[in-house]
């Protein structure tokens, strides 16, 4: 609860400065804000406080992807600043939506009602899809947000008949009556819940974009401004899987042979077609959408297991995930700040004359292939072995052949990079990026290394 007070704290003080004309202390501010929320979030652990008539409640589960949630959400703050330096407009409201977002987002992973997920979902969408067109001349960008804008509307009118459906059946938004009705009525329940319930996941897996409600993925990608497309691809996907893994954990798991074959297509559909699909992909934020898509088919697996392992082998794949897709974004800045566009062939040859660039992408590419030392191999492995054990065997097959397809793509910057001749530019890096890019290969490094840090929370 503190968190949520010192992020809405946060946002008032960022408006503030905004209106005082402020606005070289907005990013100092926002990471000393957030530095002092995750401090907040930290101390909640082992805490399980119910808020506001059991609207919220806070635990570990809670804690730990706020924790994820708010590191990433300061990263993107960092680089934004670097992003916009030579914006002459002001840009406190751009900032001020990406922490309204967050407060959207730790909603999301706190719910114990509804009502307060539809809440959580809403704050964190509308301000996205405002984000998404905030380079209101460029028409990409008017593209992305009206699209954004309008598939989000409508996955949220799924969302909210399966919420009054869901409500009509169990007589209340509260998670554990609902858990506690679909255990006490597990052979009788009636078809509105289940319809409620399906169309509450579909609302749901908009959010992390799953097949087939991943259209709209690629051409927002494509058309936001690079570093609010980067908060999108970890904030925004962190917060809709907790939100998912929480309500389905907490009210659905006494009907789990009902959802669990529905689940399982969505996961094999999603690992298969984005995986395919990105081999076929000329720009590099595109082919980080169909990735991002990918993503989220290896995490419905864990759903699907609901095991014992699962829930720390989720926090581990989100962790790595979010780790090396921002890095990859993060290059992708800096390249476009030279090139202005993202087209794979502007990648030939820059290892030649910017090595820490070239081996900051191919450590993230890497890892999100799954290739050890690094943190994508073992969230993989820690994913892979919980739906293994929940005796998915044919899941995770598919997912390794998803993740063999992949190599093609991810290796296609590293190649063209370090093997193919090509371009002469030099970007240049002032000390605290190369110090911060040396920092981002070190953590994919260590989260690789020791990432029973990060299972064992859960």
């Amino acid at each position: 609860m503190a968190t949520l007070i010192a992020l809405s704290v946060l946002a008032i003080i960022t408006m503030l400065i905004g209106a005082w004309h402020k606005y070289k202390w907005i990013v100092p501010v926002l990471v000393t804000g957030m530095a002092v929320a995750l401090a907040l979030n930290i101390n909640d652990w082992n805490t399980y406080r119910h808020y506001y008539n059991e609207m919220m409640f806070v635990d570990n589960y809670a804690v730990a992807f706020n924790t994820i949630l708010i590191v990433m959400a300061m990263l993107v703050v960092l680089i934004a600043g670097h992003y916009f330096r030579n914006v002459v407009k002001p840009l406190d409201d751009v900032y001020i939506l990406m922490i309204f977002s967050l407060i959207g987002g730790t909603l999301m992973t706190s719910f114990s009602n509804l009502s307060m997920l539809f809440i959580g979902i809403e704050t964190l969408s509308i301000s996205m899809y405002v984000l998404a067109g905030s380079k209101k001349f460029d028409n990409l960008a008017k593209e992305a947000s009206m699209k954004y804008f309008l598939m989000g509307s409508f996955a949220s009118g799924f969302l909210l008949f399966g919420i009054a459906l869901l409500y009509g059946s169990a007589g209340s938004f509260n998670l554990e009556a609902i858990g506690l009705y679909a255990t006490s009525h597990a052979n009788d329940l009636p078809k509105m819940f289940y319809a409620g319930m399906l169309l509450t996941l579909i609302g749901l897996v908009f959010k992390v974009a799953a097949v087939p409600f991943h259209f709209w993925v690629p051409d927002v990608y494509q058309g936001a401004p690079t570093v609010i497309t980067s908060f999108m691809a970890t904030v925004v996907k962190v917060a809709g899987v907790a939100a998912i893994f929480r309500l389905f954990n907490h009210s659905f798991m006494a009907i789990q042979p009902f959802w669990s074959t529905t689940v399982v297509i969505l996961s094999a559909a999603t690992i298969i077609l984005a995986n395919v699909t990105a081999l076929y992909q000329r720009t590099f934020k595109r082919l980080l959408a169909y990735s991002g898509i990918a993503h989220t088919g290896y995490l419905l697996m864990a759903l699907v297991a609901s095991n014992a392992t699962s829930m720390g082998a989720v926090l581990l794949y989100l962790a790595a995930y979010s780790l090396s897709t921002y890095a990859a974004f993060v290059v992708l800045m800096l390249v476009k700040d030279f090139i202005y566009d993202d087209k794979m062939e502007h990648y030939q040859g820059l290892a030649r004359r910017n090595p820490l660039i070239a081996i900051t992408l191919a450590i993230s590419m890497l890892s999100l292939t799954g290739i050890p030392p690094l943190a994508g191999f073992m969230g993989k492995f820690a994913l892979f072995s919980s739906t293994l054990e929940s005796g998915h065997l044919y899941l995770v097959i598919i997912a390794i052949l998803g993740s063999a397809i992949s190599l093609a793509f991810y290796l296609k910057p590293v190649i063209s990079m370090f093997f193919k001749e090509g371009g002469q530019i030099v970007i240049g890096l002032n000390p605290w990026l190369k110090v911060f890019l040396v920092l981002l290969c070190l953590a994919q490094f260590a989260l690789g290394l020791i990432p029973g840090m990060i299972t064992q929370l859960l």
